[in-house]
């Protein structure tokens, strides 16, 4: 935060000037809502003669590696299911071209691959889900953590990218007439798992400044 706009924060609220005023205030000199909005929280809402900071919680190296681990097996879990799924499809709907150039002791490996890795990144994910879930119910501030808030703004963005290429991908295939069943299979893989995980953290991301 703008240590500039903190510190006039804490003047006027000195003053005794009113949160609505130093808010009317700053959005006339250009700041914006998010921005004013942080600055007076930074500030708690109780009878003092100077305005009391609040407290914000700061993850430990602990925590930070908790939800690194998280996040990297949400994205592994995501994957392979992805992968796992498009592996099916090929042979509910074998392709010659396809089937010839990669050879079936080749798909095989690649499906125990996927297995593997759902088997263990998924239990884990639900596990340290579970975990932060409770930990955020327990101490709302948590929400604050920056290295959370990144992540979960990183797996938007990932997700927004994997929702925007399958569309691009879905226009071009039905402007050359090439929308068979197995490609339609594939891009409803890809956007049920990415618009699913894209749909949570929205709504988390929401939860958040609802808190």
């Amino acid at each position: 935060m703008d240590t500039q706009l903190l510190e006039f924060t804490r003047r006027a609220l000195t003053a005794g000037v009113s949160r609505s005023e130093i808010a009317g205030a700053l959005q006339h000199a250009g700041w914006g809502a998010p921005e004013i909005d942080a600055a007076l929280h930074a500030y708690a809402e109780i009878e003092f003669p100077v305005p009391v900071p609040r407290a914000r919680r700061y993850l430990s190296a602990r925590d930070v590696f908790v939800y690194l681990v998280l996040f990297a097996a949400l994205y592994t879990a995501a994957y392979n299911v992805g992968a796992l799924a498009f592996h099916l499809i090929d042979h509910a709907f074998p392709d010659r071209v396809s089937a010839a150039r990669i050879g079936s002791g080749a798909m095989l490996a690649a499906i125990r691959w996927n297995i593997s890795a759902i088997v263990v990144a998924l239990p884990l994910f639900l596990l340290l889900f579970r975990r932060m879930n409770r930990s955020l119910a327990a101490d709302p501030t948590e929400r604050e953590s920056r290295p959370r808030l990144w992540l979960t703004y990183l797996t938007l963005f990932v997700t927004a990218l994997w929702l925007g290429g399958d569309l691009m991908v879905l226009v071009y295939k039905a402007l050359g007439g090439e929308l068979g069943a197995r490609f339609l299979l594939k891009i409803a893989t890809v956007a049920v798992i990415a618009g699913g995980i894209f749909s949570y953290f929205l709504w988390d991301v929401r939860q958040d400044r609802a808190s």
